[in-house]
């Protein structure tokens, strides 16, 4: 009992002046069981001594944890490509498109002149030719976007969405449906599961304008099979062409289907949506 009310702070030894094997004698004593006791709560004597020797931290609930040390790494950046620098593809646009505008709508001139553009260019220049089909387009310059566009994809270059949906475009205005629908035949059988939204409005759209309405109906059908959900644009246009081709049960299923819940009014000059409600509602 009396070892169980030793004071460790009221005795003192002279740890220093002992060896290795004396220090650890001198505090065999404490092997009790009421100091086995204390030892869980991390009271005895020896374990504060070796963990003082170890260089070891006790947790809060007696458990030695040794102390390790952390060496940090700096944060290193892996990229998967090299970043050209295209800070010039700009001006190299425009320098195209001025080169462009002073020939004639030859082929063969427009495809020579494309050729000695990219001679002496180590990568494809992509991102130049892309910037100059976009300022063709806003200039309406739907000529000249068929012919850049068509180069492009001679040289497999360029064949994106996006060029699909410029090079579309340029054939609905330059009055080209038949080069239309030919490449519209390819995005369809290369790109089935992938074609955006985007596109299909944008073939039906083409068809539309063309008075087309079998067409219309066609490509729908494709959008319907895939999962394609129309906007309200495209929506409106198959009804309308469901309406031409007489077949009024189909137009107000899809009236239903896709425009039932809302529609567009003019509303002191603005365009506003409100909802729409079915015939039995207003009746």
């Amino acid at each position: 009992m009396a070892l169980c009310n030793f004071n460790p702070i009221l005795v003192r030894f002279p740890l220093q002046e002992l060896s290795k094997s004396q220090k650890i004698s001198s505090f065999s004593f404490l092997e009790s069981p009421s100091c086995l006791r204390a030892k869980r709560f991390g009271l005895c004597i020896r374990a504060k001594f070796s963990e003082t020797q170890a260089g070891e931290v006790k947790g809060s609930y007696g458990a030695i944890v040794k102390r390790k040390e952390v060496k940090k790494v700096g944060k290193n950046e892996h990229h998967l490509w090299k970043k050209n620098d295209s800070a010039g593809s700009g001006q190299k646009a425009l320098n195209l498109v001025r080169m462009l505008s002073g020939l004639p709508n030859d082929k063969e001139a427009v495809y020579g002149a494309l050729n000695k553009w990219v001679a002496w260019e180590v990568e494809f220049p992509i991102v130049a030719a892309a910037k100059a089909l976009q300022i063709l387009r806003k200039r309406s310059q739907w000529h000249r976007v068929i012919q850049v566009a068509k180069w492009m994809l001679s040289k497999g270059q360029g064949a994106t969405m996006g060029t699909y949906d410029t090079l579309l475009l340029a054939f609905d205005m330059d009055e080209r449906a038949d080069e239309a629908e030919s490449l519209w035949n390819m995005i369809l059988h290369t790109h089935t599961r992938s074609i955006p939204r985007r596109l299909f409005a944008r073939m039906i759209a083409l068809y539309a304008h063309h008075d087309l309405q079998h067409k219309v109906i066609e490509v729908f059908a494709d959008m319907e099979e895939l999962k394609v959900r129309p906007d309200e644009d495209t929506a409106r246009r198959v009804a309308r062409a469901f309406r031409e081709l007489g077949q009024e049960e189909k137009q107000e299923l899809i009236l239903r289907r896709y425009l039932s819940e809302y529609k567009y009014i003019y509303f002191n000059g603005e365009r506003v949506r409100v909802k729409r409600y079915s015939s039995e509602e207003e009746g």
